[in-house]
């Protein structure tokens, strides 16, 4: 995995790229914010990742012009990243009485309705942003989607390396191998697999695909079976070649974000297992004992970010990273922008490494801070990327539209589980086994 740079987000979403061992990754912002937009302070706050300042100073803003669209949204858009829903909603719909047709706008309040399972509500502000697959697709979900049964279950990680896989089931048939990450958003299959459990597709698109192009289909899963969990009514995507054929064999399916997103999800490296559960006040208490809260934000759809430093020979800086769970990946963190110069970070400019992320050619080089940390996680002297030349910071709609100087990939991960919780929004982070 390396660098996210300009790409159309649809075009390798549903996962896949990611059946063919490219995943998407998280945005690589960083450096500070240095330039002031339309919210003057507002944005600034927002780029640097002080988002409840900038929720304050966007207010401020809307009390002077309550007709300011621009603040309206981002005030909403700061609701969103803490899965604050009301608030949110109350903001992107502000925006809309100002201007209807806003597809950023759309964009989001579809993005908050799909988190709440209000996936007929989603649908035609996906079609008014653009996104007419996002359209057709969740218009077609009928019913509770993602329909919890069972309290738990603990899966093995069959295979940690290249690509973690545990097992899962698909409407009943037999086992099956799925690769989680939380690059991506949503549940997908492989071609095959999905014709063999009988999917049709409600919607489908041609997209590229690295130096090709593929299909890429969605539809609704009826069962996916993990252990002592169950999800109904589950959204789906697949892909296949123009002629048909799989886009990759690496693994039968991938687990993204919005399934994680339902449940109490521990990614347990050290214990070799994935750990699920339906989310209660008891569960919570019991996952995260021991361990240390962090600050969770997910930014467009899937992206999942915390607080994290690194450092060089020149400084070390604290900020706004990407967390990824999961997925391909050999290194420990990546860093984007001129971040590595900065704080004096050894890097191999003489090693080009020529790879791709997000489906599209980018240029890596091999760096080694001194150290990388996030909460009491650490890491000293490990193999990263560097991306001198991406950009600083990606707006709508190509990213997140904040600063964040690198990201925290599976590599780093291993002596450690971590607990992810939606509700609360934090990140838990502890050493060992996962109790």
């Amino acid at each position: 995995m390396a660098d996210d740079g300009g790409w159309d987000r649809r075009s390798v979403l549903r996962g896949a790229a990611v059946l063919a061992g490219a995943a998407a990754t998280a945005p690589l912002l960083g450096g500070a914010a240095t330039a002031l937009a339309a919210g003057g302070d507002a944005d600034a706050l927002f780029k640097a990742g002080k988002f409840e300042q900038a929720a304050r100073a966007y207010e401020e803003i809307l009390k002077a012009d309550p007709k300011n669209l621009h603040a309206a949204r981002q005030r909403g858009y700061v609701a969103l990243l803490s899965n604050r829903f009301p608030e949110a909603e109350k903001y992107f719909k502000l925006a809309l009485t100002l201007a209807p047709d806003d597809k950023e706008t759309n964009s989001y309040l579809g993005d908050c309705y799909i988190r709440q399972d209000k996936l007929a509500l989603s649908a035609p502000h996906w079609k008014a942003a653009g996104e007419d697959g996002y359209a057709k697709w969740f218009a077609a979900v009928s019913g509770e989607a993602y329909q919890v049964h069972g309290d738990s279950a603990r899966l093995p990680i069959q295979q940690m390396d290249p690509i973690p896989l545990v097992e899962g089931s698909v409407n009943g048939g037999p086992a099956k191998r799925f690769m989680f990450y939380t690059g991506a958003p949503n549940l997908s299959l492989r071609g095959s697999v999905a014709k063999e459990a009988g999917l049709n597709p409600v919607a489908s698109q041609k997209v590229e695909y690295e130096n090709g192009t593929l299909w890429a289909y969605y539809g609704v899963l009826e069962s996916l079976k993990l252990g002592g969990i169950e999800l109904r009514n589950v959204p789906v995507g697949w892909s296949t070649t123009e002629s048909g054929e799989d886009v990759g064999t690496d693994s039968d399916g991938l687990i993204g974000t919005w399934v994680f997103y339902h449940l109490l999800t521990t990614f347990d490296y050290a214990g070799r297992s994935l750990i699920l559960r339906r989310r209660t006040a008891e569960a919570a208490r019991k996952a995260r004992a021991g361990a240390k809260a962090l600050p969770l934000w997910l930014a467009r759809e899937q992206y999942l970010h915390s607080v994290g430093s690194f450092t060089g020979s020149a400084g070390s800086r604290v900020g706004v990273v990407g967390v990824n769970f999961g997925g391909t990946s050999e290194i420990a963190a990546g860093l984007r922008g001129k971040t590595g110069e900065e704080l004096g970070i050894r890097a191999d400019y003489d090693r080009e490494i020529g790879t791709f992320g997000n489906s599209h050619p980018a240029v890596v080089y091999p760096c080694y801070p001194k150290e990388i940390r996030l909460g009491d996680a650490v890491a000293k002297e490990v193999y990263c990327y560097t991306n001198p030349n991406s950009a600083i910071n990606v707006p709508w709609p190509f990213g997140t539209g904040f600063d964040a100087m690198g990201w925290f990939s599976h590599c780093f991960w291993k002596p450690y589980n971590i607990t992810v919780d939606f509700t609360d929004m934090k990140l838990y982070v502890a050493r060992g086994k996962a109790t």
